[in-house]
């Protein structure tokens, strides 16, 4: 059986990948940065190790209900403490590569979720 993704025309989706960027809607993006189902915005972090508490903190004006962070090509996870004011408000958080993001993003998009992609390169 195949299975089609139905793309929403009216809400960001990754379209690609590579090693320093992602697509959005066939856009291609460079750098940090937020992506949501209706908007794209620039992250402070330039890499990994750059993460800060209020990296995280600042997600909460956009109120997701869970925010994917994608950590480049490998998976690395934060220390809780960065992640911490997203849990206290019961914001999921998953780490994963890049390209995991990238699917599960647009899955959860399809399913109208309200879902923010945090994307950082190695």
């Amino acid at each position: 059986m195949k299975l089609h993704a139905d793309k929403p025309t009216h809400l960001n989706v990754f379209t690609g990948y590579g090693a320093d960027f992602v697509s959005v809607n066939q856009q291609r993006q460079t750098g940090s940065l937020l992506v949501m189902p209706t908007g794209i915005f620039p992250w402070r972090p330039k890499n990994f190790a750059d993460l800060q508490e209020e990296d995280f903190a600042a997600m909460l004006e956009h109120q997701p209900e869970v925010v994917l962070l994608g950590t480049g090509s490998c998976l690395q996870f934060p220390h809780p403490r960065l992640t911490r004011t997203l849990v206290q408000a019961q914001i999921g958080v998953d780490a994963m590569d890049v390209s995991a993001l990238c699917r599960t993003f647009n899955i959860l998009v399809a399913e109208d979720r309200h879902v923010m992609a945090a994307v950082i390169f190695d």
